[in-house]
């Protein structure tokens, strides 16, 4: 989370907000559309066979186009596809900040 936090904190997110991020995105303080996109997520990461309609309904209720969810869903397995291989192949990370430090 060192890595996303400090891309949101450059988009604008204060301090307080990634701390509760970081925390638990359940009881932080987001918008409706917010906690559906994370919470859409996270089933896609932990139980991608229990995703339903019923799951996208409650994005499009949110506000969220059909090209939006698309790049959710893309996005979240994009990431959880590449976590899945660093992980299996036992890559570390380097701290956010010497790579954000980085020339070019």
């Amino acid at each position: 989370m060192t890595h996303h936090g400090a891309g949101l904190r450059k988009l604008g997110v204060s301090e307080e907000q990634v701390r509760q991020l970081k925390q638990d995105y359940r009881r932080a303080l987001l918008s409706d559309a917010d906690r559906a996109m994370l919470d859409y997520a996270v089933k896609l990461t932990r139980e991608p066979w229990n995703v339903k309609k019923g799951d996208i309904d409650r994005l499009r209720a949110c506000g969220f186009s059909d090209a939006a969810i698309l790049d959710i869903n893309q996005i979240a397995a994009y990431y959880n596809f590449v976590n899945r291989l660093a992980d299996g192949l036992g890559v570390e990370l380097e701290p956010y900040w010497e790579h954000d430090s980085q020339p070019g």
